[in-house]
């Protein structure tokens, strides 16, 4: 089974990096936050463009409200809170201030999924995806890794409208370079399968190439989507799965209510029925402990992946 090497950055320094690299190119491009500002990687920004960051403190509310002002005088807003905050505690004023009027405000919410760890349930998020997909006309990304963060930022830029980067408090297994692409609404074919497909993101994609080593040396041939962008969801490659391998799996460190087991399942019961497992965190709320360590308690493992994976294929035979 491959093994990854672990970062040495957060994808939270990544998005703030990526930031700065746009800010210096584009004097439009303004920086928010709520007393989060290097939290979300803009300490560099803050320093060398003070008069472009704005730290409204904690108002979480406020800020959203800041950054819709801004961005309907032609500004480009990226921002951004803590997870549970910004898909939460803000909701309200990120749908009707910024999303209703579709205004050009980019939000990330750290600490997505179980990367709050050790912070406790108040600071984790498995809900957040599920929340901001149902907000009309958002975007909603999770990248795998900081190389991925980059080149999501780059491309969001160049992408009319809200949208949501989900990302973590604690560094991640490495997988893409420099080279990595993105496309919204497209999912990237990371290895070819015929048996079936594992639809991962963000911090369980590494898990799901894993999963696919364990599942060859049992003779099956596991097809491997990241699935980085969840909203608009790449239909096309989630029926192109359905036809060519017959079954699926996906894999979220997020709820198994609404995410993007979800919005697979979603577009799998109307147009491709065919089996489909959801692999995630249960309807529960998590407790207090190290990140990999919690991915393991809450259902998933790469053995959970594969368990999963060895179900839906049952099914597909049956």
């Amino acid at each position: 089974m491959r093994q990854f090497e672990m970062e040495k950055r957060t994808t939270r320094d990544a998005y703030g990096a990526a930031v700065f690299e746009l800010a210096k190119e584009d004097p439009s491009i303004i920086a928010i936050g709520a007393d989060t500002t290097h939290n979300i990687g803009l300490r560099d920004m803050t320093q060398a463009m003070p008069d472009r960051v704005i730290d409204v403190g904690i108002a979480e509310q406020n800020m959203m409200a800041v950054a819709a002002g801004l961005a309907a005088t032609g500004m480009k807003v990226w921002g951004g809170s803590f997870a549970p905050f910004v898909s939460m505690r803000a909701l309200e004023q990120f749908r009707t201030f910024i999303a209703y009027p579709h205004l050009n405000v980019k939000m990330c919410g750290g600490m997505g999924g179980l990367s709050g760890s050790w912070e406790g349930v108040t600071h984790q998020s498995t809900e957040d995806m599920a929340i901001m997909r149902t907000i009309p006309g958002t975007t909603v990304v999770y990248p795998a890794d900081t190389a991925s963060t980059r080149a999501i930022v780059r491309a969001l830029d160049r992408f009319p409208g809200p949208a949501y980067l989900r990302l973590g408090k604690v560094p991640f297994r490495r997988i893409f370079d420099d080279s990595y692409v993105f496309v919204p609404g497209k999912a990237n074919l990371l290895e070819d399968g015929s048996d079936l497909t594992l639809i991962g993101c963000g911090a369980t994609l590494a898990r799901c190439l894993q999963a696919k080593d364990l599942l060859a040396e049992k003779g099956i041939s596991a097809r491997v989507l990241d699935m980085s962008c969840i909203k608009p969801l790449d239909k096309d490659a989630v029926c192109a799965a359905a036809d060519e391998t017959g079954a699926i799996v996906t894999v979220e460190e997020g709820s198994v209510i609404g995410g993007l087991g979800g919005a697979v399942a979603e577009t799998l019961v109307q147009y491709r029925p065919v089996p489909v497992k959801i692999v995630g965190v249960k309807d529960v709320f998590a407790e207090t402990g190290e990140h990999e360590a919690l991915m393991d308690k809450y259902g998933l493992s790469v053995a959970d992946i594969v368990c999963a994976a060895q179900e839906v294929l049952a099914k597909k035979k049956g």
